[in-house]
């Protein structure tokens, strides 16, 4: 078991070692053997490149503007399905999941071809855009994505608590809200983290979707047919390292929730308790 371990892990975390030790090789080509010396120019090399920079900011602008949309929709999405009639609730799935199930290639290009042929139609050109067809491209499978994981969420929710709030005069906003909303938090921030992630890394439909204009994944795409180099070990590098930065504050974060939680209920139990002590000895005074 222990070899076995050891050979799964080297066969996951191998690439990204060998990759982060070129970085910092002064040759110019992608290798540890020979270790030349060890340098933090292609740091500053991979900083200069405007065609990267630009293709990283696209990449996160159009990854946040994904978020935007496939969390409302896919949240929309989920609790319809909680709502239709169980005979129609197969064939609704069927409908809303079947972009997951299609070739992204397919998507990238079938949305141009629709929204070229809408906007001639309706003079709207503004949406005959490459980001806001990128936009559109990934949010339609990856509203998808978050749906499955607001429907996960949805599977623990207890009805008796909306009931309860409309028995007591709250409206159906009100409900949503207060007692809803709460309740799927943690999976919003869980599907907005998938739909961000997602949208960053996807290539085949942005290589259509995007029209002239360029994400990281598409200039990766074209750094690799001309030549890596390692300033893009250096790039991979800066990705992991956020990663692994922002993986570490969230559990922190949530350590301290759950920290505050517990004091929370250990307060609230210490006053029940004091309650329950002080009515036993008021009745046994009386």
């Amino acid at each position: 078991m222990g070899v076995y371990i050891v050979i799964f892990f080297a066969y996951l975390f191998g690439p990204l070692l060998i990759m982060g030790i070129t970085a910092f090789n002064k040759s110019a080509y992608p290798q540890i053997m020979p270790f030349e010396g060890f340098t933090l120019d292609w740091f500053a090399v991979l900083a200069a490149d405007k065609d990267m920079i630009y293709g990283l900011q696209k990449s996160l602008w159009i990854g946040f503007l994904v978020v935007l949309v496939s969390v409302p929709v896919g949240l929309a999405g989920a609790l319809v399905m909680t709502q239709v009639y169980d005979r129609a609730r197969s064939f609704y799935y069927l409908i809303v999941v079947s972009p997951v199930l299609t070739p992204g290639v397919i998507i990238g290009i079938s949305t141009v071809v629709f929204w070229r042929q809408a906007t001639q139609m309706t003079g709207l050109k503004f949406i005959y855009d490459g980001t806001v067809l990128t936009v559109l491209a990934q949010s339609s499978f990856i509203s998808a994505y978050t749906m499955l994981i607001f429907l996960a969420r949805l599977a623990r929710f207890d009805r008796t608590l909306e009931e309860a709030a409309l028995d007591l005069g709250a409206s159906r906003a009100q409900v949503f809200r207060h007692v809803l909303l709460p309740f799927m938090l943690p999976a919003i921030g869980s599907a907005a983290v998938i739909a961000f992630l997602s949208s960053f890394e996807n290539y085949n439909t942005t290589t259509f979707a995007i029209l002239a204009d360029k994400t990281l994944t598409t200039v990766l795409a074209g750094r690799m047919r001309q030549g890596t180099t390692p300033a893009l070990s250096a790039l991979a590098v800066a990705v992991v390292a956020v990663t692994i930065v922002g993986a570490i504050l969230f559990e922190i974060v949530k350590r301290r929730e759950d920290a505050r939680a517990k004091a929370r209920a250990a307060t609230a139990e210490r006053a029940f308790n004091a309650e329950l002590t002080a009515d036993a000895a008021g009745a046994a005074a009386a």
